[in-house]
């Protein structure tokens, strides 16, 4: 079954109260419709076995916006984030996808088995640079032709990194799996600070990815014993904590989102719980808590089933985001109410990417869909299969939807019918962000692994995951 939220029509003031989303079976009508609409010979209900296709009218028409708003990057220009701004929007309506593309080249950064989605690529301000993090520690620096700038081994050669560089000015900072927070200069990649565990009050790991603002980091730390995490203020000239919030419980790894216009900071955590906190007071607001039935955690302070490790996507007032009970949730920024819940078929672990002129969010999911949604009322517009689990972020561009899969592909989706312009098939599952810049398209994958769900056999690494940056086909 596919889901949609009808308690609401299309247009209505999303400021109402809303009653939680139903199923339908939508799979059949909504496949159908998607179809005519898209003047594509590819139905997105059904996959066929052409590791790579294209097709010309697959975002036909799309222009490239002049500029784009502080709303959907950051507001000073010195400063390249994780979802391109402090709202986590993954927006970016200046890039035109390709009809066609193909590998213009790619190198291994990722080794280690963990789960997580890998580390996303960053650009710097100036998209001269990309900075790339792996899971085996190490931070690489290349031009978008693919010339080595530089590369630094840091002390997280456990899990590395699988949270994504914030790059201020001339400065990368980004945190580890050894708990330590990192600051790099961007033309060299010598280490400027590095802000110990120890200096964390112990901290386990960081997963998020930093967020900057007036001169303050903000990031999320996850802790063991019990699990538990803490929102930190860094200072970034020195990496000198200022502030904390230990509230959080599950060893938190989204992202700190920031949302100026309605004052307010927040991220999710393993517990099920979205902890909003005023801006830039730090204030505490509210919380809310997903629907979690699993198991007692930490003598009850927590229950298991709802994890949320997407980041929120904060527009228009809303923060939008998935969690492992299966539903994507709007919630009111003011108070932490939910004002539509939209159920999936699969736990959620993607990070929503949001068209803000249109008021469409995207998401995926374990059920191996990506569905666009109504931002206002919750309803869904299309719904397309690409063949795998969904766990990575989305990105959206001027016509198009970019998503990895676990099949190993990274898919270009129609972002008005969903049907698929492209895929292009990889090693090991796509689990960054695809981040389009300037006409080239860069993401990573995880590393290729044998028996890793086997607990008879000896887990091997077929291959390592690879960094890519795709090109237009001339």
């Amino acid at each position: 079954m596919h889901p949609t939220n009808q308690s609401q029509a299309p247009g209505t003031d999303r400021r109402r109260s809303v009653m939680p989303s139903r199923r339908h079976l939508l799979r059949l009508t909504g496949a159908t419709a998607v179809a005519g609409l898209a003047g594509c010979s590819n139905d997105p209900g059904v996959l066929d076995d052409s590791s790579t296709w294209t097709d010309e009218t697959c975002g036909a028409g799309a222009e490239p916006a002049d500029s784009v708003s502080e709303y959907a990057t950051h507001p000073d220009d010195d400063v390249s984030l994780f979802r391109r701004g402090l709202r986590r929007l993954g927006y970016y309506p200046d890039e035109v996808v390709p009809s066609s593309v193909s590998v213009n080249w790619t190198f291994p950064i990722n080794y280690v088995g963990h789960t997580a989605a890998k580390s996303s690529p960053v650009p710097s301000p100036d998209g001269e640079t990309i900075v790339f993090a792996g899971d085996s520690g190490w931070v690489h620096a290349y031009t978008p032709t693919g010339e080595l700038r530089w590369s630094t081994r840091t002390g997280a050669t456990d899990l590395g990194f699988h949270g994504s560089p914030a790059i201020v000015d001339d400065t990368v900072y980004i945190g580890g799996y050894d708990g330590d927070l990192y600051a790099l200069d961007l033309e060299t990649g010598d280490l400027v600070w590095r802000t110990r565990s120890a200096d964390l009050e112990g901290t386990l790991a960081v997963g998020s990815s930093p967020a900057y603002y007036d001169g303050t980091l903000y990031v999320i730390a996850e802790y063991g014993s019990p699990s538990s995490g803490a929102l930190w203020a860094i200072d970034p000239e020195t990496g000198e904590p200022t502030w904390s919030d230990d509230r959080l419980w599950g060893q938190p790894h989204p992202s700190p989102t920031i949302d100026l216009e309605a004052g307010r900071i927040l991220a999710g955590s393993n517990d099920g719980v979205v902890y909003c906190w005023e801006f830039p007071s730090l204030e505490f607001a509210w919380e809310f808590q997903a629907e979690a039935d699993g198991e007692e955690r930490e003598g009850g302070a927590f229950y298991a089933g709802a994890e949320i490790k997407g980041t929120v996507a904060a527009h228009d007032g809303y923060g939008y985001v998935g969690s492992w009970d299966e539903n994507v949730y709007c919630l009111d920024l003011e108070d932490g109410s939910p004002e539509w819940v939209f159920e999936t078929d699969g736990a959620i672990m993607s990070n929503p990417g949001v068209d803000v002129e249109e008021d469409v969010v995207y998401m995926g999911s374990d059920d191996e869909y990506v569905y666009a949604i109504d931002a206002a009322s919750g309803d869904e517009l299309w719904s397309t299969n690409v063949g795998g689990r969904v766990i990575g972020a989305l990105s959206v561009t001027a016509g198009t939807v970019l998503a990895g899969s676990y099949d190993g592909h990274l898919y270009a989706l129609d972002k008005e019918t969903g049907a698929r312009c492209w895929r292009v098939e990889n090693r090991g599952r796509v689990t960054s962000a695809p981040v389009p810049v300037d006409g080239r398209i860069y993401y990573a994958e995880r590393a290729v692994f044998s028996n890793y769900y086997d607990d008879d056999r000896e887990t091997i690494m077929e291959e390592p995951g690879h960094a890519y940056c795709l090109v237009g086909d001339e």
